[in-house]
């Protein structure tokens, strides 16, 4: 399923697969908060 989405991700063992959702949820965390969040000085 994640080769569909993310096809050229070189991803080949389990510890690889999680580190890449860990980082990509952590960033998807900032921009959500940098466009939405309260403290956004305006930026959004």
């Amino acid at each position: 399923m994640l080769e569909k989405v993310l096809p050229h991700a070189i991803l080949k063992t389990k510890p690889d697969l999680e580190l890449r959702i860990r980082i990509l949820k952590r960033d998807g965390v900032i921009v959500n908060d940098m466009f939405s969040g309260k403290n956004n000085s305006g930026f959004g």
